[in-house]
């Protein structure tokens, strides 16, 4: 088939896999089901790794996520093995988990393991709960409503309030809620609702003016004190943000805050004021605080904290003190400063961790207390509290894992890219490491979105140390390591600088002698998968192995499926010339060559995923496996989830293939661990 964008004919083959029902498709895709299948089975010791990996990931372990509070009691996600999903519980003291109670628990609700909640909201007084709940990893969740005290829903289940993401934001009283939803059933055009039990219908609230309506994206909040509601809205998931508000009384009105050009990424409710993170004219950002009057825009609202040299990556406001999370490539530290921006004392975090992407505001515990999720590579995540005044302290919510990652060593490491930027290597291994080219490496990235690596603890990260192989982090251009700058300068028209960044990452290992090409594996996922399919077709030789796990392959005809549209702010439309020469120039499937000899590949896919189309996958290895020019295999593994990992057993299933292809691969096999 051969389409003409802009005067330059584009041919491919396989366009007929984008059919999913067809005769062809479904025979095609059990074909490369068996043939996966039997090179995994074919794997002599594969039956001892799995069974490793089922240790791993099945011994007992607890984490606890997504803290919030309301009523004075709090809210959190659990997981704990074997458990397949997350489950919601609610805790009358963060210090004693004896007072913990389950609320909603997914495996009840489907035995299968298929049905997540996507996210929860309680009401202030901690009386109810919102839940969204999704099946079968589409991420397309209904909303109910549940009584915390009995775990039953109280009210009639809103349909598709998750596609394409979603939020609620509860009225003052707990007698309704904000909610988000999709004009049209394929996902554009998100609207915000008003539902009040015992009055039908429910309301459209807030419709506009947005920047793009039909890629609009919701983040609804209320202030602690119920008088005010915002709502963050996102055109497309590019990074471009505007800020509504209204009151919460029965006349209140929605007025328009920021808009795009504020550069407004981020904002957080206080009791009398909106506190804003800006990046206009400040690209590491900058805190503005606006007193809290109807009608109010940003053009009122005084800088507090200013910009430094360290991205400002996250804020919260409890009480009178504003705390900051800072960014600076990776590693991640907390700042708190009073109402009018004077330094507080600091805030300890130990050098190369992260704290979480997003404060928890315990109101239960008083207003001026925050809380935040702490980790690093090595330390498992544990939730801290702070408060002014007061210095921050571990609660009992933290992560018990069944490994221990402390004897394992973390240190950071510069590549230089073609054009001379500095690109920051994250390496762990363990202590006296070979630096002879003999270690096997694993190296991974993302380089999209604004989204940053941070350092994060990893219990399946055992596998590969174990096996004396070294596990390497790039934080390449395209995330949000070190601001707005380094964001842009790996989209739209720039998005060659993120396959430069990882290329050069490579040529350090070599240089610096951390592995060998032949020794040497890759691996990214979703937006990443775009990214281990440019270097791969643009440098057959990256690698002896790569795994690509939902990734984005066909960049020309990525726009034409309904997620594809948000992601035209961030990688752009060939509709415009110019971003259609660099998408066409980069785009994985059309930059294959017959005759190229290319890496073993893996790709995986999700069969019901709603970010990224499963044919991606299926057409980048139907092209990979009629060019390439050697014996290394091409396989495609698909799953029946979503974008995001299914059940547990479906992330040991998966966990267990994509770890036998690179040990293989990279001629390893699997020594099983005498202490294991």
């Amino acid at each position: 088939m051969t389409e003409t964008f802009h005067g330059v004919d584009v041919t491919e083959d396989y366009r007929w896999l984008e059919d999913a029902s067809s005769a062809e498709t479904i025979a095609w895709t059990r074909a490369q089901q068996r043939r996966s299948r039997a090179y995994f089975d074919g794997i002599p010791w594969r039956g001892a790794l799995r069974a490793r990996v089922e240790r791993l990931l099945k011994s007992e372990m607890t984490a606890y996520m997504r803290l919030t509070s309301g009523g004075g009691v709090f809210f959190a996600l659990k997981a704990q093995t074997p458990r397949q999903q997350p489950f919601l519980v609610v805790l009358t003291d963060l210090d004693d988990l004896g007072t913990e109670r389950v609320v909603v628990d997914p495996d009840l609700i489907d035995p299968s393991g298929e049905t997540t909640i996507d996210f929860f909201v309680p009401s202030p007084d901690g009386r109810l709960v919102a839940v969204s709940v999704s099946e079968h990893g589409t991420e397309d969740g209904s909303l109910h409503i549940y009584d915390v005290e009995s775990g039953k829903v109280v009210d009639e289940p809103i349909p598709h309030v998750n596609l394409m993401g979603g939020s609620v934001a509860w009225r003052h009283d707990g007698s309704g809620f904000w909610y988000t939803r999709c004009a049209d059933p394929a996902g554009f055009r998100q609207q915000v609702w008003f539902r009040e039990f015992g009055v039908t219908p429910d309301r459209l609230d807030l419709t506009g003016p947005f920047a793009d309506e039909q890629i609009a994206e919701h983040y609804l909040s209320a202030s602690p004190d119920g008088r005010w509601v915002m709502d963050r809205v996102q055109k497309g998931d590019g990074g471009e943000w505007q800020v509504f508000l209204r009151s919460q009384g029965s006349d209140g009105w929605w007025w328009q805050v920021a808009g795009v050009p504020d550069k407004c990424v981020h904002a957080a409710l206080g009791a009398d004021a909106l506190h804003l993170l800006s990046r206009r004219d400040a690209p590491r950002g900058r805190v503005l605080r606006l007193p809290l009057t109807s009608g109010a825009t940003v053009a009122s609202a005084g800088e507090i904290v200013p910009a430094g040299e360290t991205v400002i990556e996250d804020l919260a406001v409890a009480g009178d003190t504003v705390w900051v999370v800072d960014m600076d490539g990776g590693p991640q530290r907390v700042r708190a400063f009073d109402g009018r921006g004077r330094p507080l004392p600091p805030v300890e975090i130990p050098p190369m961790s992260s704290v979480s992407s997003y404060f928890a505001r315990l109101s239960a515990v008083g207003e001026d207390r925050v809380a935040w999720l702490r980790e690093s590579f090595t330390e498992p995540p544990a939730w801290w509290v702070a408060a002014r005044g007061e210095a921050p302290r571990r609660t009992a919510l933290r992560t018990t894992a069944p490994v221990d990652l402390t004897g394992y060593e973390v240190t950071r490491e510069f590549a230089t890219s073609k054009d001379g930027t500095r690109v920051p290597l994250n390496v762990i291994a363990a202590p006296g490491a070979p630096r002879d080219g003999t270690a096997p490496a694993l190296l991974t990235a993302y380089g999209g979105y604004g989204i940053s690596l941070v350092p994060r603890f990893d219990p399946g990260l055992l596998l590969w140390l174990e096996q004396g192989g070294v596990y390497l982090v790039a934080n390449i251009r395209g995330g949000g390591e070190f601001g707005e700058q380094w964001h842009h300068a790996g989209r739209l028209a720039s998005k060659q600088n993120c396959f430069d960044d990882f290329i050069a990452c490579v040529n350090h290992l070599h240089s610096s002698g951390i592995t060998s090409r032949e020794r040497l594996a890759v691996m990214g996922g979703s937006n990443g998968g775009l990214l281990m399919g440019a270097v791969l077709t643009q440098r057959p030789d990256i690698a002896r192995a790569v795994v690509a796990a939902v990734p984005v392959m066909d960049s020309l005809r990525a726009e034409t499926t309904t997620n594809g549209r948000f992601n035209i702010p961030e990688y752009g439309t060939v509709a415009d010339p110019e971003l259609f020469t660099a998408l066409f120039a980069y785009s994985p499937y059309h930059n294959v060559v017959d005759g190229n000899a290319y890496p073993a590949v893996l790709l995986t896919a999700g069969e019901n995923d709603t970010r990224v189309d499963v044919w991606h996958a299926k057409k980048m290895t139907a092209r990979l496996q009629q060019a390439t020019s050697c014996e290394r295999p091409v396989l495609l593994r698909l799953a029946a989830r979503g974008h995001l990992a299914g059940s547990l057993d479906q992330a040991i299933d998966e966990t267990t293939d994509w770890h036998a292809f690179l040990f293989d691969q990279l001629g390893l096999g699997y020594r099983p661990v005498a202490s294991a």
